[in-house]
């Protein structure tokens, strides 16, 4: 019998996802928001674990990602850090704790990695956030881009779009891209982007991209948890997204069985249940009668911690 051990799979780091770029193994990136998607994901051997801000949408209930928190944000990502042990995790950074002032960004950004144990942390925008991206790149802490679709600027867009369908919208997004590139991120998110579009940015950029609905042209792709494994058995099912699985419909059904077997009394049965020990329960009424209650009231915790 063998008594090598299995080798350890080693984790992501920064430099490793930026090795990627270009390679013929695409990179993989979802979403998760707590311990236990967090050890799910890592698992399932993903390569990046982005705590998103659609956590405002999937688990706070809100319409929008712009609700979200720093706070609420550093709070998940610590607990996606104690459930991953090797997928690069990367905190994103909500509406509003990058965009007022640089200090304020990096001592956000900073919180990320610092408090929650995040390796990088990701915001959005091109052009206008790129003097914001050197300036926490230059504080030491990676930075992931995201261009195209940005959620956080959706009302400024004028809604869910496609962007980038026209040449001169395409050239805008990768001056962008080529303007994160170098300010110093490490890699950049195209949403929502034309296939050719993010096929043609990808080969002109040294940092990976990494696409969601943008097509297969790209250096890797995510999708959010909830929508892989179907969470949401009344949810909107974007077009860029596959279904992998129906574990909404799954839980439905398994907690209306657990329902329904309470309510008919089959659940729960005797192999649920714990016993007294030997002979105690012949005793049982007398202990618990009023008129001996204060008489054994000394032997009964006694004899519980024997």
């Amino acid at each position: 019998m063998s008594t090598q051990k299995a080798p350890q799979k080693r984790r992501q780091t920064v430099p490793r996802i930026q090795a990627r770029k270009g390679g013929k193994k695409p990179l993989t990136m979802l979403t998760a928001y707590t311990y236990a998607h967090a050890r799910l994901v890592d698992a399932a051997g993903v390569d990046i674990i982005l705590v998103g801000d659609s956590l405002a949408n999937v688990c706070l209930g809100h319409e929008t990602t712009l609700p979200v928190t720093v706070e609420q944000m550093v709070y998940h990502t610590a607990a996606v850090r104690r459930g991953t042990d090797h997928a690069l995790v990367v905190g994103d950074m909500p509406f509003l704790s990058y965009n007022v002032s640089i200090p304020q960004a990096i001592e956000n950004a900073g919180r990320f990695l610092k408090e929650a144990g995040a390796d990088a942390v990701k915001l959005e925008g091109g052009t206008e956030v790129a003097d914001v991206v050197r300036a926490i790149s230059r504080a030491g802490i990676p930075v992931m881009g995201h261009v195209g679709l940005t959620p956080q600027t959706v009302s400024k867009l004028g809604g869910y779009k496609v962007q980038g369908k026209s040449a001169l919208a395409a050239r805008h997004l990768a001056d962008a891209c080529l303007a994160l590139e170098d300010a110093g991120a490490f890699a950049v998110v195209l949403e929502c982007v034309p296939s050719d579009v993010s096929s043609e940015i990808t080969q002109r950029l040294e940092i990976p991209t990494i696409g969601i609905g943008a097509g297969p042209g790209t250096d890797g792709q995510v999708l959010v948890f909830h929508d892989v494994l179907g969470v949401f058995v009344d949810g909107f099912e974007p077009r860029f997204v596959k279904r992998y699985a129906n574990i909404g419909e799954q839980a439905v059904k398994a907690i209306s069985e657990f329902v329904q077997e309470v309510q008919s009394g089959v659940f729960p049965g005797p192999e649920h249940g714990f016993a007294m020990k030997q002979g105690e329960g012949d005793k049982l009424p007398d202990v618990l009668s009023d008129s001996t209650r204060g008489a054994v009231a000394d032997g009964l915790v006694a004899s519980e911690t024997e």
